[in-house]
């Protein structure tokens, strides 16, 4: 293996970060944006040899189907190979490069995880550019939750929100396809397109009898990062943190110097509804909180590989005087988890609102040649204390829900009891 880039990060759903987590459909219909961690990969695949099998594999099943394929298959449609109008057109070699992609397709499919997914040439492309963050699309970030395609999260101010989709809507039809077994990236594919053209959403909503359909108008996503205000009646400073870019880590800084400069000791960190991103951010932001060297997330690969811990940096700049309260949802996933859980796990934040998403795996993107790659999923996220981010999300200390009422009225009963807690 001849590594030529590393990136850690987040698609999303994860995944699914760049964004990978889990992609803001795509996740984020456009942006490959998960809480997955991400590594840049280069492999170099060479001729297929049937004798260099695994030991506890037949694959002489495998070579006897490619033989009869081999002589007897007749061409008599236009494969997704080529843009020919002519069955004729393809050649040999695209045949063959058809039944490797197709091959390497559905081994990835059998394993039944939405967030492993093999890239052939067109999509590899579309996937690296999303990950360079250039997309267009509907803006909300998208998992594979209960075996259902489901909405995380719609991004503040995206076209998502503004048709007025909502975190925990399950999406069971685009444009008129079924989405009962879709992966991920393939939901991603059909949902993202050009600025101006429209996609169609059928969706289930708890609390909703019948399904809800809306048209969403692409347009060009524009990501929201951070917010900040102070109450003087209270004397409470919240941020409102909306993903884990590539910036927000400076920006969190900024954030917590002008908490600093408030002299006050009441913070409330507003994560729901993000999605999650890099995960550099998250360790780099829960540094303020921690001493040096403490665990911040550990990646637990499979049996008998390496574990990964990725530690404070120690700024640590805070003394027992601070309150701090963490706000959670189901729209709060990935790096959100991994930061709301560490300072849950040490005892440095309250948490209070709704059980989080629950996306917490790390994806690896490999190249596999210069035309294809692979997005594997090769570990799972736990807390310090050994709590699995993907075994059903964190629950917070209070939980408390919001209403379709409270909605309707304006209320946040969750920020309410932040408040209170603080006061």
């Amino acid at each position: 293996m001849h590594i030529t880039q590393t990136k850690k990060i987040f698609v999303s759903v994860g995944l699914i970060a760049a964004f990978v987590a889990v992609f803001y459909v795509g996740f984020m219909s456009g942006k490959a944006h998960t809480v997955e961690a991400s590594r840049m990969q280069t492999l170099t695949i060479g001729t297929v040899d049937p004798t260099q099998t695994d030991s506890n594999v037949d694959f002489s099943l495998f070579w006897k189907a490619w033989g009869i394929v081999n002589d007897k298959f007749v061409q008599t449609h236009i494969a997704s190979t080529t843009s020919s109008s002519t069955p004729n057109a393809l050649s040999e070699s695209d045949i063959n490069k058809a039944k490797v992609y197709g091959a390497i397709k559905g081994m990835v499919e059998s394993l039944g995880d939405p967030y492993t997914t093999f890239f052939p040439p067109a999509e590899a492309t579309a996937f690296e550019s999303e990950i360079e963050g250039n997309f267009e699309g509907v803006g909300m970030e998208m998992g594979i939750k209960d075996n259902s395609l489901t909405v995380i999260t719609p991004l503040k101010g995206s076209p998502a929100e503004k048709a007025g989709l909502k975190a925990g809507d399950r999406v069971i039809q685009i444009n008129g396809k079924s989405t009962a077994d879709i992966a991920i990236d393939q939901a991603v594919k059909q949902i993202r397109g050009k600025k101006g053209t429209t996609v169609t959403l059928l969706v289930s909503r708890d609390g909703v009898e019948a399904p809800i359909e809306f048209k969403v108008t692409r347009d060009v996503i524009d990501l929201p990062t951070i917010d900040t205000s102070m109450d003087q009646k209270t004397g409470i400073f919240t941020i409102k943190l909306y993903s884990f870019s590539a910036q927000s880590a400076s920006l969190f800084r900024n954030a917590l110097r002008d908490f600093v400069n408030s002299k006050s000791n009441k913070l409330i960190l507003d994560l729901r509804g993000n999605p999650g991103g890099f995960l550099d951010a998250a360790v780099d932001m829960a540094s303020w909180f921690l001493p040096p060297g403490k665990p911040v997330v550990e990646e637990d690969y499979r049996k008998g590989g390496d574990q990964t811990v990725e530690r404070s940096k120690g700024y640590n700049i805070f003394n027992d005087n601070l309150k701090m309260v963490i706000l959670v949802d189901g729209g709060s996933a990935s790096a959100s988890e991994i930061l709301s859980g560490a300072l849950h796990d040490y005892g440095k934040a309250t948490l209070v609102g709704t059980k989080t998403f629950g996306k917490g795996s790390v994806q690896e993107y490999m190249k596999l040649n210069d035309e294809t790659s692979l997005k594997v999923t090769v570990a799972r996220w736990l807390t310090p204390k050994g709590i699995s981010i993907s075994g059903g999300g964190i629950t917070p200390d209070v939980e408390v829900k919001i209403t379709p009422d409270d909605i309707k009225n304006g209320k946040d009963p969750q920020m309410a009891k932040a408040i209170e807690l603080l006061k």
